[in-house]
């Protein structure tokens, strides 16, 4: 009976601890003894990583159980560290040399952080380590060589970081291996010949290093090779035969961009489409390849890829037409053809290719005509070019059966005859190049119909008439190029077309009238050019607005009178030609300001006077003046006469008593000043007493934010609007930052803008809301209005600078080079906080009509500010639904990409318009794209091409925002 007893006790005492142990090893709280090393181990990475913004290693203590912490995987058994992932945390720090005693750890993903130093080589003490992810990181130094002691790796990530020195040798003992990348790195060296022993490897991802010499052939031996990108190397040699005997291989993607000298050689074996039948992505852009494209190209039946632009291939193209999933072919800048009739008969194989997409033939000998059969080509067709070949005849009019072509070029050919009408029904067209052949009658009215249209480009051709006014009806053209023709009519007509011209070209025609006004409300315009016409009159004070002008011609025209003073807002531009006219009147001072102006032409007109000698006027070769006979003065080197002035009495006596008069006038002003210092001092306890409690604007003048902004200098220049330039500055003795906007008076609607932007500044507060500090109005030290506001400065500038950045950043900023998810989650919010506050909690609602990037301002800690107030308007208190809001004025505000297309069918203004210019911004926030952006033609926009990527989202967001999160290599 008592062994009966104690029997039964035993089986209970187990039970219970069995019991036990299963319900506290469900239990995240429950310390269970686990492996100390490993604990320790996952401690001291902890204690390496110095910034965790998300809060990633939080469960990393002893409340829990380190198999439990978040990121790190136990095996069952042995409780030991067996997976430790921490991908896309956006993590900083080292990796601690620890890391290597986490014995039984298999899986090590660290990839899209910011981890930095040198890659521990006691990682090597892993030796059941399978994958090794640290892509995406500013990881240094060399690849440890002792990584081949990892015997059991499979997959090894490195791409994006700053290694340097070579591929070890040794990594081709690790024969299980299967896929390396190291991408874009500073890895030099040579791709190790040791790579033959890996029997299992199948992709090899090298590209973007300075790896040189020729590529091993190692690739006979490795029977599940398939892919290999090596691009953007220094590679040279040839392609290795042994490649060519693999027909597992799907990928070779070897291309070289602007390294001269390198790239590899040799011809293109015969038998290339036989030997690769599986071959799906062949691209050897860029490189030195000779000799004809083989026949057999067309037996890879799989091939969705072809580039072999940018070569030394000659030759007839053979026959294409087994390649049905052919999506990309791109052959330009090669000597394919001879100039034949038939160069172009491989266009007819394409016709069964029913993906094709993107046909680049460009820069070769085609000859030829284009054939009737490209009304037959695949109507995915998006992009055909033909350009800078020796193609002849006229252009046929099946080309209009492309119904989703978006880009034609047709350039610099010898195409003849009329420029088929029916292209107008090509809706989806955005550029359309034909310039430099031989193409007669007119542009096609139908072309009005291509709403998308943003870039025409017609030059060097013998096309005549009128331009249709029918362009009217595409208004986001941006770009139109119809030099060296014979167009005829007002200029005027031509600049009505678009309002958002950004280079706009007509020289070398038989345009008349004057130069219209209407050109200064084009503030997009960068290029223009109406030189070589019949134009006369005076040039229009109004070109002062376009401040973004960086090219700016006239010459060889009839124009007369003076260049014009408000051309001193153009401190942008670069080349001014104004030659051949009838322009009178002294060179404006302001042209020796112009920091940017490389090249200037005043020849051959009346213009008298003193020539400056600072600017680009210290350089003869950069400026030319001949041909106006009452010049004098300037550098030696134009060899004009000295300037004489007059010294005669009378003008001693006129000095001596303008100095008199200044005297009296002197002292009368200082009984003035001290009468009015009497009076001051009087009342100056009651005027205190009278200041309100909200005056807390501070009180500034011409002279003050002319002495703060250090003469409105170029170098404290931080930005320039539709209404005027905005200044750095510094008051009270350096304590006080400030930004300083000077309202460009010139411009039509400046102090109109300044009106508004007072008005709306006056009494509204919010933290997420541009502040004021002061305004200025009067006039300056030349009698000339002034008007400027003072904001509070922005130390990290407008979200446009950090979205699109045009220019390396200083080495002292250290500033991040983009915007983190979150970053740009927290300014969304600012700005839709700013808004809400503007549309629903003002006395008045307020719209603001101009939000985009440019108007978002961010502080120091990056908090979103909007500013910008210059097109505000102020709504009636009425329904939100109600369709009958009524504003000041029916004329579309904003900037094109960001306006609401209710305004441009003349909607008034209301707060849903504010909402569509947000929702755009949103848009370009998370995909790093403009809504202007060229790749938007025709019916394509910002919106459609986010709808269309849905629910795939992570396609179309921003590549630096891809990083955090990706794995893929």
């Amino acid at each position: 009976m008592g062994l009966y007893n104690s029997i039964s006790a035993l089986v209970f005492s187990s039970f219970c601890m069995h019991a036990l142990i299963l319900h506290y090893s469900c239990s995240p709280s429950f310390a269970l003894p686990g492996n100390e090393t490993d604990k320790l181990a996952l401690l001291e990475v902890k204690a390496s990583i110095t910034h965790d913004p998300l809060g990633v290693l939080a469960s990393w203590n002893e409340t829990n159980h380190f198999c439990y912490w978040r990121g790190v995987s136990c095996s069952r058994r042995h409780k030991r560290v067996t997976s430790l992932d921490l991908e896309s945390s956006k993590l900083a720090g080292s990796i601690t040399p620890h890391v290597g005693n986490l014995s039984f750890l298999r899986e090590l993903y660290l990839s899209n952080n910011s981890f930095n130093h040198q890659i521990p080589p006691q990682i090597s003490r892993l030796h059941r380590l399978q994958d090794l992810w640290l892509e995406n990181n500013s990881l240094s130094g060399q690849i440890p060589t002792n990584l081949s002691l990892c015997s059991q790796l499979r997959t090894i990530r490195l791409g994006h970081n700053l290694l340097v020195g070579k591929i070890p040798e040794k990594l081709g003992s690790l024969s299980k291996l299967r896929l390396i990348s190291i991408h874009e790195n500073n890895l030099t060296g040579t791709v190790p010949h040791s790579f033959a022993n890996l029997s299992s490897l199948e992709i090899v991802s090298a590209c973007c290093n300075s790896l040189s010499g020729s590529i091993p052939d190692i690739f006979g031996k490795l029977t599940n090779f398939r892919t290999l990108a090596l691009d953007e190397n220094r590679l040279s040699g040839t392609l290795p035969p042994s490649i060519f005997n693999k027909s597992s291989v799907r990928v070779i993607s070897i291309t070289v961009s602007n390294r001269k000298g390198s790239g590899l050689q040799g011809t293109l074996p015969v038998n290339l489409g036989i030997a690769l039948p599986n071959l799906e992505y062949f691209d050897i852009d860029g490189n030195q390849f000779s000799g004809p494209i083989p026949v057999s190209l067309s037996n890879a039946s799989n091939l969705y890829h072809i580039g072999m632009s940018l070569n030394q291939l000659h030759g007839k193209v053979p026959s294409l037409g087994n390649l049905h999933r052919l999506v990309r072919l791109l052959l330009y800048f090669n000597t394919l053809g001879s100039g034949a009739r038939d160069d172009l008969s491989f266009l007819c194989d394409l016709t069964k290719a029913t993906r094709l997409q993107v046909l680049k033939l460009g820069r070769n000998n085609f000859g030829g005509m284009l054939p009737q059969c490209i009304a037959n080509l695949s109507s995915s067709l998006i992009y055909f070019s033909v350009s800078e070949n020796q193609i002849s005849g006229s252009i046929p009019m099946g080309i209009g059966n492309l119904v989703n072509l978006e880009s034609l070029w047709l350039s610099e050919n010898q195409l003849s005859g009329h420029i088929p009408r029916n292209i107008g029904s090509l809706q989806k067209l955005y550029l359309i190049n034909m310039g430099t052949n031989s193409l007669s009658g007119k542009i096609p009215s139908s072309f009005g119909n291509i709403s998308g249209l943003t870039e025409l480009r017609l030059y060097d051709n013998i096309l005549h008439g009128n331009v249709p006014s029918s362009l009217v009806e595409c208004p986001n053209l941006i770009i139109l190029s119809l030099w060296s023709n014979n167009f005829s009519g007002s200029v005027f007509e031509v600049i009505h077309i678009s309002s958002w011209f950004t280079y706009f070209d007509l020289s070398q025609n038989q345009f008349t009238g004057s130069p219209p006004k209407q050109v200064g409300n084009l503030i997009n315009l960068w290029y223009f050019d109406i030189s070589y016409n019949m134009l006369f009159g005076e040039i229009p004070a109004s070109f002062g607005s376009c401040i973004k002008i960086e090219y700016l011609s006239m010459e060889g025209n009839l124009l007369q009178g003076n260049i014009p003073p408000s051309w001193g807002s153009l401190k942008g531009i670069e080349e001014l030609y104004l030659s051949h006219n009838n322009l009178s009147g002294t060179i404006p001072e302001f042209l020796e300001r112009f920091q940017f102006l490389q090249s200037l032409d005043l020849s051959y007109n009346n213009l008298e006077g003193v020539v400056p000698t600072k600017g680009v006027f210290k350089n003869a070769s950069a400026t030319t003046l001949v041909g106006n006979t009452k010049l004098c003065g300037g550098i030696p080197e134009f060899h004009l006469p000295k300037c004489k002035f007059q010294h005669s009495h009378k003008r001693r006596l006129s000095l001596t008593l303008k100095l008199v008069i200044s005297l009296v006038c002197g002292l009368l002003g200082l009984i003035f000043a001290l009468c009015f210092l009497y009076l001051y001092c009087s009342k100056k306890e009651r005027k205190e007493h009278a200041s309100s409690d909200s005056e807390k604007f501070l009180k500034v003048s011409y002279r003050s934010l002319l002495k703060a902004t250090n003469g409105f200098s170029s170098t404290n220049l931080i930005g320039m609007g539709s209404f005027g330039s905005v200044y750095k500055g510094v008051l009270d003795q350096g304590e006080t930052m400030i930004a300083v906007k000077v309202l460009n008076l010139v411009h039509h609607g400046a102090s109109k803008s300044f009106a508004a932007e007072c008005e709306a500044l006056k009494n509204i507060r919010h933290r997420n809301l541009l502040k004021v500090l002061s305004a200025c109005s009067g006039v300056d030290y030349s009698g000339n209005d002034f008007k400027a506001l003072v904001y509070e400065f922005m130390a990290n500038g407008s979200l446009e600078e950090w979205l699109h950045p045009t220019q390396k950043i200083d080495e002292t900023d250290e500033r991040p080079r983009s915007l983190t998810f979150c970053q740009r989650l927290n300014i969304a919010i600012d700005i839709a906080m700013a808004l809400d506050y503007l549309h629903h909690h003002c006395q008045t609602s307020i719209v603001h009509c101009d939000l985009k990037p440019s108007n978002v301002l961010l502080d120091e800690d990056m908090t979103g500010h909007v500013g910008d107030f210059g097109l505000v308007k102020f709504l009636p208190q009425i329904s939100e639904n109600d369709s009958s809001h009524q504003s000041s004025s029916a004329r579309v505000k904003g900037t094109i990409g960001y306006t609401p297309p209710e305004y441009g069918v003349g909607h008034e203004v209301w707060r849903q318009g504010d909402v569509y210019s947000y929702g755009v911004l949103l848009l370009e926030m998370f995909t790093g794209k403009r809504p202007t952006d060229n790749m938007f033609q025709g019916t394509s926009n910002l919106r459609n091409f986010v709808k269309a990527a849905m629910p795939k989202v992570v396609e179309i967001v921003d590549p630096l925002l891809v990083l955090e999160t990706s794995k893929g290599i």
